[in-house]
């Protein structure tokens, strides 16, 4: 009965091709009209996973709770410190200015307020030893602090060489600082960038690497209905930086969800131009092998636009916007839905040989491939619908379109596609289509036909112990190319225990809380170090206050005002230096050592620069002393420091850590490498265990790579299940159910076994192929129980293996052009489908056959 219904409307199409055709065309305008009118893309990956899960609910309860949506990362990098730090101010003010796009602005890494009150936060030993210091170094400190120039640099030289002469200090103790500052001379001397770091010098060690980093945090205006929302935003961050960073020799990089998200999208748009085109030529190619038709070709290519814009319309009806996942529904509708029109013109170029007539040979053809290919459509729209029901909304709203969309290629092709053929008249077919060379394959297989299936099954059987190193790569770091600018940084920062880019946030109800909470979770031995609001409240200030204003009282005189001296003319600044010279060389004269190389490396470098242009000591003077102002009045400010309470932290620092109704953050930062996926599964189970509200990093990873292999697991089993009701419905046998299924059960696991074998795990991008390997695998599989059933032997020989064979090759042709993608996901998803289509062809083609064996009844006269 199915038959009879699939040959008269094909019969009623081709007596009405041209109404056919035409309201065909209209329905594809109309669809067009509709998809461009209505096209709307939500480019938040947030959006690719279920809201209402637990996990995600604290996801969004926290980010709510402390605005850190469309958030941009700003990293601003200078040569020193001080650099950095007023670049970072400056660039935080400029940036806040911008309100259209930048609506709010933070100095993430509260430059300002750690300046002032830094000597707060030293343990008591260590502010004391300091100070000290710097209370021996009174004259010093105030011949810098009075006299800002290149002279006053050189008199706290000359208090420092006096120090030699009192035995307070030997020679060999200056080596380091002396090379430091002959560095910083040799690059002003050679007209290269040149920046001196006080701050460097008195901690007498290398700056760390986040001392040379600025941190800015960014809320930046998105639109998701583009494909990159923040490129606006990050755009205005750009210009602005470039008339700021420079004067300061700094530069930025961007980072954070947003940045990353949007050059994700720019990586996968690179090259895929000319990468289309490609396949599209290789792809034709293809479909020229298989039809040898140009006229076939462009039936088939019309069908396709028809059901593609038809699909298209439907999907933006059902779903408003597509996400980054289901707007591959194009991909898989192409490579699916020209499998559908193959499959139907060999058949009628089969029939075209044996009958010189068109409308008759089309008649044929859809008494021969209506049952298999209705059936075979119904089985792969119940694959993709099996998946939307999953909290994987991503994947559910791409099941939800690839379903209707193979239901409505179906429709094309037994209604579009033979009023097209009709129309075209393509010129009959002089030779038989099947592949008669094949023929000793086909007897080979015959003649051993239960040792090739026991032989496969050993194979397959022995191979299962690998799906124990089965992975599933849950970091979406690890999908990205690590060659883009955010990529690149933040695997950086994660890599820099001090950034804290790795941390598990908990939302408590109140500060309190937090605090209980941190030090709760704190003795766990997979947690470095825990920070809420109250680790930026100094401990023992009521000790150290008094410390600090003793030191503040006795260098008063050196931050006088009265004390400042005019500036020095060049001439003074030359006999200044010229005088340093001398009084290094005196100091090293009949002595060896590291000290003394030093001091006459710089006694040469002192009258180099006394013999430059004033151009060159003037770029010293910026090089030394603005650096020194910066170290000086920090310093001036830090004596004067008030205690810290919570009323006196920073706003931006507060509103970070807690909520204007009183909710606090507390932040958990991991022990273990952060590239290591297992080391950070066992941080954020550890951290669940024993504080379950946890949310954020490591959990949220963790909770989306689960939630996306149960969606698969779950879609998987619903699949399997409603294909194998359909396939008995139709076939009624439930050993011909099992004749199709198995080796569809076959190609999956085989498929998996490969990718424990050639080291590619699955991932968020690449598990996308495992549908498709459901559609195209249970498509072709029908077509070879449909064709068994009906008597045919030989199947190696026969039109349906050329129409599967060319069906494949083109579809992964489309799919495995995806390999060549820059974008390490992309790339990722194009090679597991490019596998998973050999596998499932090698399955349908040379194992089933093998393994239904014999028909049950006498070939069809055909």
């Amino acid at each position: 009965m199915l038959t009879s219904i699939i040959v008269r409307i094909v019969e009623f199409c081709i007596r009405r091709a041209w109404m056919v055709v035409g309201v065909g065309l209209l329905i594809a305008t109309g669809s067009s009209v509709y998809t461009a009118s209505h096209f709307r893309l939500n480019s938040d990956v947030s959006a690719l996973l279920s809201d209402k899960l637990d996990w995600s609910k604290r996801d969004i309860a926290f980010e709510s709770a402390f605005d850190r949506f469309g958030i941009i990362d700003v990293i601003v990098a200078a040569p020193t410190p001080e650099l950095t730090g007023a670049a970072t101010v400056e660039l935080t003010r400029a940036l806040a200015k911008e309100k259209a796009l930048l609506p709010d602005v933070s100095n993430a890494g509260a430059t300002e307020f750690f300046a002032r009150h830094g000597l707060l936060f030293l343990p008591k030993e260590a502010l004391e030893k300091n100070l000290g210091g710097l209370i021996q170094g009174e004259a010093l400190i105030q011949d810098l602090s009075s006299d800002r120039s290149l002279r006053g640099l050189i008199a706290g030289l000359e208090d420092v060489l006096l120090g030699l002469q009192s035995n307070h200090l030997k020679l060999d103790d200056l080596g380091h600082p002396l090379n430091q500052v002959s560095d910083t001379l040799d690059n002003v001397l050679a007209g290269r960038p040149a920046s001196f770091s006080w701050r460097v010098l008195m901690q007498g060690k290398p700056a760390a690497p986040n001392d040379l980093r600025g941190f800015i945090e960014v809320h930046s205006a998105l639109d998701f209905s583009a494909l990159q929302p923040g490129l606006r935003a990050s755009e205005a961050i750009r210009r602005i930086a470039a008339d700021i960073l420079p004067k300061y020799q700094a530069s930025m990089r961007l980072t954070g969800v947003v940045t990353m998200n949007d050059e994700q999208f720019g990586t996968i748009k690179e090259n895929a131009v000319r990468n289309g085109l490609v396949t599209l030529a290789i792809v034709a190619c293809i479909l020229w092998l298989a039809l040898r038709s140009g006229r076939l070709m462009a039936a088939i290519a019309i069908n396709l636009f028809v059901g593609l814009a038809a699909t298209a319309a439907l999907g933006l009806f059902m779903v408003g916007a597509y996400n980054l996942i289901s707007v591959y529904f194009s991909v898989l509708f192409v490579g699916i839905g020209v499998d559908f029109g193959i499959q139907f013109s060999v058949r009628y170029r089969s029939e075209r040989h044996d009958i010189d007539n068109l409308a008759e040979a089309i008649q044929n053809a859809s008494f021969r491939v209506g049952a298999p290919l209705t059936l075979a459509a119904f089985a792969t729209a119940a694959g993709f619908l099996s998946f939307l029901p999953t909290d994987y909304k991503g994947v559910s709203e791409l099941g939800q379109i690839a379903g209707c969309g193979m239901l409505i290629a179906f429709a094309t092709t037994i209604t579009l596609l033979p009023a097209l053929i009709v129309l075209l008249n393509p010129p009959g077919e002089p030779e038989p289509l099947g592949y008669s060379s094949l023929a000793p394959v086909d007897a080979y297989m015959n003649r051993h036909r239960i040792g090739i299936i026991a032989g496969t099954a050993i194979v397959v059987v022995a191979g299962l112990p690998l799906l124990h190193w089965l992975s599933f790569d849950f970091n979406p770091i690890n999908l990205q190319s690590p060659k883009t600018e955010s990529i690149a940084t933040y695997l950086e920062l994660s890599r820099d225990p001090s950034t804290d880019t790795n941390a598990i946030q908990v939302l408590a109800p109140s500060l309190e809380q937090g605090n209980a909470i941190g030090a709760r979770v704190s003795k766990l031995p997979e947690v470095s170090h825990v920070v809420t609001l109250s680790s930026f409240i100094p401990e023992d200030q009521a000790e150290k206050l008094p410390v600090i204003q003793n030191a503040a009282n006795k260098l008063a005189a050196a931050f006088d005002p009265k004390n400042v001296q005019p500036a020095p003319t060049d001439v003074e600044n030359i006999d200044a230096l010229n005088e340093g010279s001398q009084r290094l060389t005196e100091a090293a004269s009949n002595l060896t050592g590291s000290g003394a190389d030093a001091a006459r490396r710089l006694a040469f470098d002192l009258s180099n620069l006394a013999l430059a242009t004033q151009a060159a000591r003037d770029k010293a003077t910026d090089s030394f002393v603005w650096s020194l102002g910066q170290v000086l009045d920090s310093l001036q400010a830090s004596l004067q420091t008030p205690p810290v309470t919570r009323l006196s932290l920073p706003p931006d620092l507060t509103q970070d850590w807690v909520t204007s109704d009183g909710r606090a953050r507390v932040s958990i930062a991991p022990k273990d490498d952060p590239d290591d996926n297992d080391a950070m599964r066992r941080f954020a189970r550890a951290v669940l265990a024993v504080e379950p509200s946890a949310t954020e990093g490591p959990i949220t990873i963790l909770e989306a790579g689960d939630l996306v292999v149960h969606a698969f697991v779950e879609a998987g089993a619903l699949a399997l299940l409603s294909i194998a009701i359909l396939l008995w419905l139709v076939l009624r046998r439930l050993g011909d159910v099992l004749l199709t299924l198995i080796p569809l059960a076959l190609a999956g696991v085989v498929t998996l076994e490969l990718t424990v074998l050639v080291g590619l795990p699955l991932n968020f991008a690449n598990i996308i192929a495992l549908p498709l390997l459901l559609g195209v695998g249970v498509a072709f599989k029908i077509y070879y129980i449909m064709a068994w059933r009906e008597g045919q032997t030989n199947l190696l020989q026969t039109s349906l293996t050329r129409a599967v064979i060319y069906s494949a090759l083109t579809t992964a042709t489309a799919f495995g052009s995806l390999i060549f993608s820059s974008h390490p996901g992309t790339s990722s998803m194009g090679k597991l489908l490019a596998l998973s289509l050999v596998c499932t062809l090698a399955a349908a083609v040379l194992f089933q056959p093998i393994l239904m064996g014999k028909p049950r009844k006498a070939p069809s006269e055909i």
